[in-house]
């Protein structure tokens, strides 16, 4: 006979894979009528539950039920975010393209996620997840169009759980961004109990033509506009770690560079969402080419939206990087060239524009609620694209 089982589980070899949709399980001698209490029977005869396993069917459908409200909040056209499906399913023409080209990333939060355990602090994580992809698209004038989440872990606490995904899904919602998927992965013995990991996708659409950057059209004299960060972002993790060990400090100490939050708090301060300004930056008509700042600084970001022809030359002195960085520049004595190529420094976005467009790209920065300023110009080259810097760091 073949039963339906209530939405909540789909089981593959490597543990629970959480879904939203009814599946059909294959059992002998179930009649429909005696349901239960044949399933019941069934249990008590069989001897091990998957529980037993470490894998706590309840406790997914639980967590399943809490995030389906959190993803139909995102809807917006082309996609009405209900979970249930075996994908999502989003529709370009109903969200108003015409000739479209999609821009697709994925990335993670990296060993920021260890500090968010140790302290249990999870509410900003899913909006570090969800804007390492969605800045990653929009800098290739890209408007995010869908997102999906991966959320793995050895023992699944769905208080913590929910915790990250509503952060998922408020952090979609600020983008555009329609929540139309995702998976819970339940994996005992992979992970350590209290260890989870994230990974997120996000697809974007450009109109052909659109595409950013337009290298082509950059020349010497063109101006670098720096878009503030919200701190650390989900950058160099590793080496942040390392220095907080180093100094002998807590997660629960006060912040020792004056902040008025806890060293953990202060650290966990999520990743800027660009969204909203770049686009509006990209509408004025001036923007030639955005560089997300993440792993790799400015040094190793900025040259991948330039020709091999120019150089950019940057005036470290030109804005004032967030407390945080000279504590750390400080504590771990790192060296400012150092700093540069591991963390974003208090630039989380580089717009190259027209020098005649500055100005207005600035207001659009500005008016979209993030802080910009003139921070370089590119210069002819005769080697591949880098970045020269003058001035220093105010540390």
């Amino acid at each position: 006979m073949t039963i339906v089982v209530p939405a909540g589980t789909q089981k593959n070899a490597g543990g629970a894979r959480l879904r939203h949709e009814p599946r059909l399980l294959k059992r002998d001698s179930v009649f429909c009528g005696d349901l239960m209490t044949n399933i019941r029977k069934a249990d008590e005869e069989s001897g091990l539950k998957y529980s037993d396993a470490g894998v706590d069917i309840d406790a997914g459908d639980s967590l399943v039920s809490r995030i389906k409200p959190l993803a139909r909040a995102t809807r917006r056209k082309g996609a009405d975010a209900d979970l249930g499906g075996f994908g999502g399913l989003f529709d370009l023409k109903a969200a108003g393209f015409r000739d479209p080209i999609l821009i697709a990333s994925t990335d993670g939060v990296g060993t920021k996620l260890k500090i968010a355990i140790e302290t249990g602090e999870f509410s900003g994580i899913g909006q570090d997840l969800v804007a390492m992809c969605v800045n990653d698209v929009v800098v290739q004038g890209a408007e995010p169009l869908f997102f999906l989440d991966y959320y793995a872990t050895g023992s699944l606490d769905p208080e913590s759980a929910a915790k990250v995904i509503e952060g998922v899904a408020h952090a979609c919602k600020a983008s555009g961004c329609a929540l139309i998927g995702g998976e819970t992965a339940e994996m005992p013995g992979l992970y350590a109990k209290g260890d989870f990991d994230l990974a997120g996708f996000v697809v974007g659409a450009a109109e052909r033509g659109a595409i950013l950057p337009h290298t082509d059209a950059m020349i010497a004299g063109d101006v670098l506009i720096g878009v503030a960060s919200s701190g650390v972002h989900s950058n160099g993790f590793s080496l942040v770690r390392r220095v907080v060990s180093g100094a002998g400090f807590a997660y629960d100490y006060m912040a020792p560079f004056g902040s008025g939050a806890t060293l953990g708090e202060a650290l966990l301060v999520p990743t800027r969402l660009y969204v909203k300004s770049a686009l509006t930056a990209i509408h004025t008509g001036g923007v030639k080419g955005l560089a997300h700042v993440t792993g790799g600084g400015i040094t190793e970001n900025l040259p991948r939206v330039l020709p091999n022809r120019l150089h950019a030359v940057v005036d470290l002195s030109a804005w004032t990087p967030q407390p945080v960085f000279g504590w750390l520049a400080k504590s771990g004595r790192i060296e400012e060239r150092e700093m540069l190529r591991v963390f974003n420094c208090g630039i989380g976005l580089i717009a190259v524009v027209a020098a005649n467009m500055a100005g207005r790209v600035i207001d659009a920065f500005q008016e979209s609620g993030d802080h910009a300023v003139r921070i370089g110009t590119l210069e002819s080259s005769d080697t591949s694209a880098c970045v020269r810097y003058y001035g220093a760091l105010k540390l």
